[in-house]
């Protein structure tokens, strides 16, 4: 019952300070003064409003590119009203032209913020007593990865944010990156929410795969409808030292060298993440099914 709208200071300040105050100052200790700005006229607000009309969330987008003042009610958190307003402001940022959008995110929501998209960057720093770290997402463009940092918030995005598909290609699943916490969480949410979800993944040895005792083997085997294994088996395939992880949402994650880290990411980019998805698609028709994952008792 929660719907989001587009609105503007002058209208709905009076809903947008009740919110603010609630959260920032009332529950986080943060002192009134710095609850108000300078830039909130000048702002795109979001609020969020519950089946009675009153305000239980809201957050702006500033003329420079930044996402800030995102606050929800603690007893409407936990529902999706951060993520619907996130995705507002996401697309009032699409419309105004801008080619990326910026955020100071606090800590505690730091992979809230990597689930829609937003990559970590720099070193964490203090803005009114408590600990945040600028998170960064470009719009219409792909970004460079080149952290392990990046590649876990992209990843994690993209399994995130797959609707029904996601397709995988790596030739040792990725140690370190597909088992990392916010991927593993993310997997097992996609895994599970709902019975016509898939998750393709294309390896080159079903052999060292079986005995790595990675987490995907242990989804695959308690869902082996929704998880499936192929190996490679054309000698073309078998040569490719590639990496690639996409979903049914436009967003990809493509690494030229499959055991490095650095690449190319894309999130709402169907139009760059189309070959790719042509390509993992020539891979798998060609590569045979691995039963023998499956039925692995672990």
């Amino acid at each position: 019952m929660i719907r989001v709208q587009h609105v503007s200071h002058a209208d709905a300040h009076v809903a947008i300070h009740e919110v603010r105050q609630r959260v920032f100052v009332q529950e986080q200790g943060i002192a009134a003064e710095l609850e108000r700005d300078a830039l909130d006229p000048v702002s795109a607000h979001v609020l969020a409003l519950d089946g009675d009309g009153q305000p239980v969330g809201t957050g702006r987008l500033a003329p420079d590119g930044r996402i800030g003042r995102m606050a929800v009610l603690a007893g409407h958190r936990s529902h999706g009203v951060g993520e619907a307003l996130l995705e507002a402001l996401v697309e009032a940022g699409r419309r105004l032209g801008l080619a990326e959008l910026h955020l100071h995110a606090q800590l505690p929501a730091c992979d809230f913020y990597a689930r829609q998209g937003f990559l970590p960057e720099g070193e964490v720093f203090q803005e009114a007593g408590i600990g945040h770290l600028q998170m960064r997402r470009r719009l219409g463009m792909p970004s460079a990865i080149g952290s392990r940092a990046e590649a876990v918030a992209v990843t994690t995005a993209i399994v995130h944010r797959a609707r029904r598909q996601l397709c995988l290609h790596s030739r040792q699943l990725d140690p370190g990156l597909l088992d990392a916490p916010p991927v593993q969480a993310a997997l097992r949410r996609f895994v599970t929410a709902r019975h016509d979800k898939q998750l393709r993944v294309i390896v080159h040895d079903a052999a060292a795969i079986a005995s790595s005792g990675t987490p995907l083997l242990a989804l695959a085997q308690r869902l082996p409808s929704v998880v499936q294994f192929r190996e490679v088996a054309d000698p073309v395939d078998r040569a490719l030292a590639s990496a690639c992880l996409l979903n049914d949402a436009g967003d990809f994650y493509f690494r030229l060298i499959g055991h490095r880290i650095d690449g190319e990411a894309g999130i709402a980019l169907p139009a760059r993440s189309q070959p790719f998805e042509q390509q993992l698609q020539r891979v798998w028709d060609r590569s045979r099914d691995c039963s023998e994952l499956r039925a692995l008792g672990i």
